[in-house]
């Protein structure tokens, strides 16, 4: 699970602080202040780390990304070429690393890691893009480690150039035989070069970070807020998909494919395991969207599904394409949640839209559920009140402990993004509301009641004579 997200220079922030993420994070605050920045950095590092380009340094993306974030120019803060992006994660990996020792002829610890820090600076040019320096950082038998890469710039020497030294704290290295020359550069933004364990004879244990980080991105997965209109048929012939597909589309056959493995989803202490599909069609139920939901082979031996549901009891099963618009798209948002492996962390972008009001409050409800009964981590951006109050309802009555949220609003500046944490207290009573954080609700109330009481009293005025 990721504890702490930084960033600096990152499109309109030029800096966040430590974010401190919880398995419930929640981005709140008005249309382009900075919220989805945030979710973006995140997808911009995952689709870097699934890039098949070993020297990308980053990959902003393009129209088969997650993200598609342009050039340099854009994405660094106002635009300010040449420049720097710093930026920075800490995460507890699902279980403890325990790395061996590469000196030892006995299988030996050298290190344990319960949480593991990273952190990279990236310097860019109108043309290029370059590492600065990156670390990895944790704490082992009460010592401070430190493991990383930086930029040194040989110009001035005999026959120089600009390459990489191998920067350590917390570890004694020892170099191999031989003349030292500066190190490549670094694989992607987080990787070692090869060379390094022919430069040194212990540090053989680095790429065990490195596949640590690459675990963490690949565990992550994204829905974004423009979601695919129902189909009338689905074609499912045996794949496995990794999730529900950034706009959902690949929902119904994430769906098959947990049937036909058989995958089943706990749901707490002494109750009944269910399938993903039982579990979705539940929910539907409880939100009040259906009264019942099925996906049905059109023919036998064929590849094409429908999803019918049924909208309350006795009434006739019908395709989803005919029922509300809000079925097909809160649809996704419940299979991420139980068809992601447990552990993962979930990015959703605005899970709420198309969606009535109690149905986004219900929500809250879903993703409590998800990360209690799932362990996985949900970080969401969000514009609905609804949902918010629901869940300080669900701390008030315990239903969530405080500490397992991290609420968050957003705000913007002359160009630069504020992040204020939303202090709730055990009642779930938001202590330090920010004003207009859903609009000036209070400010409606008082003009209308203003313009009633003026049409009032010229409707009681004499006609004039």
């Amino acid at each position: 699970m990721i504890k702490r997200l930084c960033a600096e220079n990152f499109k309109s922030w030029q800096k966040t602080g430590d974010m401190r993420l919880a398995s419930l994070t929640g981005l709140f605050g008005t249309n382009s202040s900075g919220k989805t920045a945030i979710l973006q950095l995140l997808l911009m590092l995952k689709q870097t780390v699934e890039s098949a380009d070993r020297s990308r340094v980053l990959h902003t993306g393009d129209e088969r990304s997650y993200v598609d974030l342009g050039t340099p120019f854009d994405v660094i803060y106002r635009h300010e070429l040449p420049g720097s992006i710093t930026f920075g994660l800490a995460w507890t990996p699902p279980k403890s690393l325990r790395i061996a020792d590469p000196e030892a002829a006995a299988s030996k610890t050298l290190f344990t890691i319960d949480e593991l820090s990273f952190e990279a600076t990236v310097h860019a040019t109108s043309d290029s893009v370059a590492i600065g320096e990156f670390s990895y950082s944790f704490s082992s038998g009460g010592v401070a480690r430190k493991f990383g890469m930086e930029r040194k710039d040989t110009n001035g020497e005999k026959g120089g150039q600009t390459g990489y030294d191998l920067s350590v704290d917390g570890y004694s290295l020892k170099r191999a035989r031989g003349r030292m020359w500066p190190l490549p550069p670094p694989v992607k933004t987080y990787g070692f070069p090869d060379q390094v364990n022919a430069y040194y004879q212990n540090v053989g244990f680095l790429s065990e970070l490195v596949l640590a980080f690459e675990q963490l991105f690949h565990n992550i997965f994204y829905l974004g807020p423009l979601r695919e209109y129902p189909h009338r048929s689905y074609v499912w012939a045996g794949e496995q998909p990794q999730d529900v597909g950034r706009r959902g589309e690949l929902a119904v056959p994430a769906l098959l494919a947990a049937r036909t493995r058989g995958a089943t989803i706990g749901r707490g202490h002494g109750r009944r395991r269910q399938m993903v599909d039982e579990r979705v069609a539940e929910w539907l139920r409880d939100l009040g969207l259906i009264f019942a939901f099925e996906l049905r082979s059109i023919a036998e031996n064929r590849k094409e599904y429908e999803v019918r549901v049924q909208r309350s009891r006795g009434a006739p099963w019908v395709l989803i394409t005919d029922v509300g618009f809000g079925v097909s798209q809160i649809l996704p948002v419940l299979v991420l949640c139980y068809y992601a492996p447990e552990g993962a962390t979930l990015l959703f972008e605005q899970p709420e839209i198309h969606l009535h009001p109690s149905v986004q409050a219900g929500l809250a409800d879903v993703f409590i559920d998800a990360i209690g009964t799932r362990k996985v981590q949900i970080v969401l951006e969000s514009h609905s009140e609804h949902l918010l109050r629901r869940l300080q309802r669900r701390v008030a009555e315990d239903g969530i402990d405080a500490q397992r949220a991290a609420l968050y609003f957003v705000s913007e500046t002359d160009g630069k993004s504020h992040l204020e944490p939303l202090q709730m207290d055990l009642y779930g009573s938001i202590l330090n509301w920010p004003d207009n954080f859903f609009g000036d609700e209070m400010g409606d109330l008082v003009a209308m009641t203003e313009a009633e009481m003026r049409r009032r009293g010229s409707a009681q005025e004499p006609a004039a004579q």
